[in-house]
């Protein structure tokens, strides 16, 4: 009979957020699957749990899947964990579930904290529908597009950010999303923890005249109806602008370059844009 996997939520922060179900899972395991031994060993030291301790991060995923694989299959019980929060989030963990469902072992969830959620219920935000994009982009072109495409859903959006991006992102949120609400939650559940609250405008001048440190959650309000009927309105008028520029002597290439800069749009967009309107 095959073992199973238990994914193991672990603290954001705080020890005492651990429950009592993780560390009975974490005692009974045979092997326990962690990012970072020396960070996790500290945990199990801190309750007294002694266990076989084995890394698992993005670097030796595939190796470890396969090795976790013949373990289970061999009737041992593994339990994967985060440095802290829920693993899969935005941590390793996926390709060793989608193995251990494709041998026919159990899989089971060990609920706990995840830094995204707490976040968004201290913000204040609408909570009814929510957008969870992982960390946005490290280079600039990348994290603008991506914003492009999650504009217009109808939800709070809400991504990880570290320190040293985050001013060129909100100014980045800013120049995309518009001017909406936001709230910069940093350091969840730690003892430096701050709430940061205002529109995108404040928030960007604020933290590019400021350095922070610690983990980093950005909650963005949805975009209000009438500025969506305004910038479906300006994206209209975008071969508009391409003609003006046109008219001024500029080539056609660099017209469309210049007016997806002007409306915050990936090229791609405003070109298909362009193309739709001629």
């Amino acid at each position: 009979m095959h073992g199973t996997l238990y994914l193991v939520a672990t603290p954001i922060g705080n020890l005492a957020d651990i429950s009592k179900r993780a560390l009975e899972t974490l005692q009974t395991v045979d092997i326990i699957a962690c990012e970072d031994t020396r960070h996790t060993g500290k945990l199990l030291n801190h309750f007294g749990i002694k266990k076989r301790l084995v890394s698992y991060h993005e670097h030796n995923e595939n190796t470890r899947t396969n090795e976790f694989a013949a373990l289970l299959k061999q009737g041992k019980s593994i339990a994967v964990v985060s440095d802290a929060g829920t693993p899969a989030i935005c941590d390793p963990a996926l390709r060793v579930v989608q193995k251990a469902h494709e041998i026919g072992a159990k899989v089971i969830a060990i609920p706990g904290a995840v830094a995204f959620v707490n976040a968004l219920i201290v913000s204040g935000l609408p909570t009814d529908s929510i957008f969870f994009g992982g960390f946005l982009p490290s280079k600039k072109n990348e994290r603008r597009k991506r914003l492009a495409e999650v504009s217009a859903i109808p939800a709070t959006l809400l991504f990880y950010e570290t320190p040293h991006r985050l001013a060129k992102s909100l100014l980045d949120c800013l120049e995309v999303l518009g001017n909406r609400k936001i709230a910069v939650v940093r350091e969840i559940t730690k003892l430096h923890e701050e709430i940061v609250l205002g529109n995108l405008r404040e928030l960007t001048e604020k933290f590019s005249a400021e350095a922070v440190k610690g983990e980093i959650v950005l909650v963005i309000d949805r975009e209000e109806v009438e500025s969506r009927e305004l910038r479906v309105e300006s994206k209209k008028s975008i071969a508009v602008r391409v003609a003006e520029l046109e008219n001024e002597g500029v080539d056609r290439k660099l017209a469309l370059k210049k007016a997806a800069k002007e409306f915050g749009l990936p090229r791609s967009e405003a070109y298909r844009l362009w193309q739709s309107e001629k």
